[in-house]
């Protein structure tokens, strides 16, 4: 498994144009400030040995087009996107084996457009 090489940060002027070029896998993740599981995620995924090649964050008090768009209900909330196709949502725990296990998952389904 790869480690985290890329770091991103996202907004709803850019996350399309952006992951819809990028390749490779994408765990495209919202979180906010006033979160405490994001912050904790913020500081721990870049440490965990993923099979991505980037985190793509995105701010959700700052970019609810995306928020409506991806039905993010809960925070932190992870997706997953390949080549510039939707794999959809992961839920699991923010834990290697957890995640690791719900990538693989989410990138065996049929992609789709981004939302």
């Amino acid at each position: 498994m790869n480690s985290i090489v890329t770091e991103l940060q996202l907004s709803d002027f850019d996350a399309d144009f952006r992951l819809l070029e990028l390749s490779d896998v994408s765990l495209v993740i919202f979180t906010s400030t006033g979160c405490a599981s994001c912050r904790w995620a913020r500081e721990t995924l870049p440490k965990l040995s993923l099979p991505v090649a980037r985190l793509a964050w995105i701010d959700a008090a700052d970019n609810a087009g995306l928020v409506q768009r991806y039905e993010v209900f809960h925070l932190p909330a992870l997706f997953v996107v390949r080549d510039g196709q939707f794999h959809g949502a992961l839920h699991c725990r923010l834990r290697a084996t957890d995640l690791n296990d719900a990538l693989g998952a989410a990138l065996s389904r049929p992609a789709e457009e981004l939302p």
